[in-house]
C-alpha cells in the first residue's frame, strides 16, 4: 500500500544511506515542483528512510560532512537518528537500496524474500536505463499511482539484472572520517541514482 516506500542501507547509518535517504526526498520533491503539484505532498507518495547494518551509532545525529552535502544541495536533516537495520524494515520496503554488495548480501541473508527487491545503490541506477518506462503503469501523481509505478519499476529492474552480479564500481565508498570532497563526490554518485529514481516515479 502506498506510500512506496525505499529502505537505504549501509553500515553506520551516519553518512551514504542518510545523505541517500534524504537526497531522494529533495528530488521528489523537486519533481513535484516541476509537474505543478505540492512538494509538501512528498511523504504521501514515497517515504524514504535509512538503517545500517552495525548499529553502533543508533540515536545519533547525520555525520556533520554528510549532513553539509545535504543541505548544501537543498535538502534537509531535520529529525535524523541513526538506526540499526531490523528485519521489519525490510518486510516494509518496496525497494531497498544498499550502498555496497557486502551489505545488499546481508539484507538478503536476513530476509531471503527480498532478495528481487534489494539492490547496490549504484547497480539499481545502471538498471534503471534498461526499464522501458511505456511499459510501467501510468504516472498520475497519486499515491496509489507513484505506488504501482514503483512497484512496477523494481519488478523491472530485476527482471533487467537477470543473474548478473553488481559490478564493484556500483558500491558507494566509505567517506566517514574522510574530507568534504569525497564527502562531494560519494553524494553525488547518490544523485546520479535517487534522481532518475524520482523521474521515473513523477516524469
Amino acid at each position: 500500500m502506498p506510500p512506496f516506500t525505499v529502505l537505504h542501507v549501509c553500515m553506520g547509518n551516519i553518512c551514504r544511506s542518510p545523505m541517500a535517504e534524504r537526497l531522494l526526498v529533495l528530488a521528489v520533491r523537486e519533481r513535484l515542483t516541476r509537474r505543478g503539484l505540492d512538494p509538501a505532498g512528498v511523504d504521501e507518495l514515497v517515504h524514504s528512510h535509512s538503517a545500517g547494518t552495525g548499529g553502533w551509532h543508533a540515536g545519533e545525529e547525520m555525520n556533520p560532512p554528510a549532513a553539509r552535502q545535504v543541505t548544501s544541495r537543498g535538502g534537509d536533516v531535520t529529525g535524523f537518528a541513526a538506526r540499526k537495520l531490523r528485519s521489519d524494515h525490510i518486510d516494509a520496503a518496496d525497494l531497498v537500496l544498499t550502498a555496497t554488495a557486502d551489505q545488499q548480501e546481508y539484507v538478503v541473508a536476513l530476509r531471503p524474500d527480498a532478495a528481487a527487491r534489494t539492490f547496490v545503490l549504484g547497480e539499481f541506477g545502471r538498471l534503471l536505463g534498461a526499464v522501458d518506462d511505456a511499459a510501467l503503469p501510468p504516472a498520475e501523481g497519486s499515491p496509489e499511482a507513484v505506488y504501482e509505478r514503483g512497484v512496477a519499476l523494481v519488478a523491472a529492474a530485476h527482471a533487467a539484472r537477470r543473474d548478473a552480479a553488481p559490478l564493484a564500481t556500483d558500491d558507494l565508498d566509505d567517506p566517514w572520517g574522510r574530507g568534504d570532497q569525497c564527502f562531494s563526490r560519494v553524494a553525488d554518485e547518490i544523485e546520479e541514482t535517487v534522481r532518475p529514481l524520482a523521474a521515473a516515479l513523477l516524469p
